[in-house]
């Protein structure tokens, strides 16, 4: 099972930041886009419906939405957007891996290495970091709801794994299950606080508070860029690692 890094949760408490300024808009929009390829109907396209609940939760207007629907399905303007993985070494050697989606692959590879040499790390070539990294299916949810009956749902509908978090349980999927739990969790009318597709590695490399902060300056760094939806890194921070918020 891949393990559950300190940077996940700082990732997610930055994402709410992000959103309270508008500034999550932007990535939600690119990911409505890029999942509408597959079809306008989210009834028959699971990762157009996962990236409407992340449009909903963060208060995105129906107009946009619908814009965004319309110009990955080509039904509106067209403006071709690309998935890009760049994979590197941050500080101290960890793995860092880069999701992107771009409409100028250029600017994108020239941001993205420009983000590993500042920060002393470098890019590598693709599959250098990649194997280090299982892509999976995870679903937080508020912990106000009765521990055995949210296990119980989850693992019924088919879930990995089921754990207790600081803030909230924790849904482990393989990424074609995740969709199906997000439903099974709907219709018991439980709402969930993050429902995504990501990537965790399978060994964490344990780092001191200096090397933790090194680390965190070029994944917060990267996370800003324009182009960037989600950077996942092998880096483990000490329990007691303190992040200016």
């Amino acid at each position: 099972m891949a393990g559950h890094s300190k940077w996940a949760n700082i990732k997610h408490r930055k994402a709410r930041q992000d959103a309270s300024r508008g500034k999550i808009w932007t990535k939600v929009i690119r990911e409505i886009t890029v999942a509408a390829k597959g079809g306008p109907d989210p009834a028959d396209n699971p990762r157009l419906r996962l990236a409407l609940d992340k449009a909903n939760a963060a208060n995105m207007p129906k107009d946009t939405i619908k814009r965004a629907i319309q110009k990955g399905s080509g039904t509106g303007e067209m403006g071709v957007l690309e998935e890009l993985i760049f994979e590197g070494y941050g500080p101290n050697g960890v793995a860092i891996l880069v999701e992107t989606m771009t409409d100028n692959r250029n600017r994108t590879v020239a941001d993205v290495r420009h983000a590993f040499t500042k920060f002393g790390g470098n890019m590598g070539t693709d599959g250098s970091v990649a194997y280090l990294f299982n892509k999976l299916g995870v679903i937080h949810v508020d912990l106000s709801h009765e521990e055995d009956q949210i296990m119980e749902i989850a693992l019924d509908a088919g879930a990995d794994d089921f754990s207790i978090q600081d803030e909230y349980y924790e849904i482990i999927t393989s990424p074609g299950d995740l969709s199906k739990i997000v439903e099974a969790l709907k219709k018991k009318n439980i709402e969930s606080l993050l429902a995504e597709n990501t990537m965790r590695a399978g060994t964490l490399v344990n780092l001191d508070q200096e090397a933790s902060e090194k680390v965190l300056k070029i994944m917060n760094f990267m996370d800003d860029l324009d182009d960037v939806q989600e950077v996942h890194t092998n880096a483990e921070f000490p329990d007691d690692f303190n992040v200016d918020e």
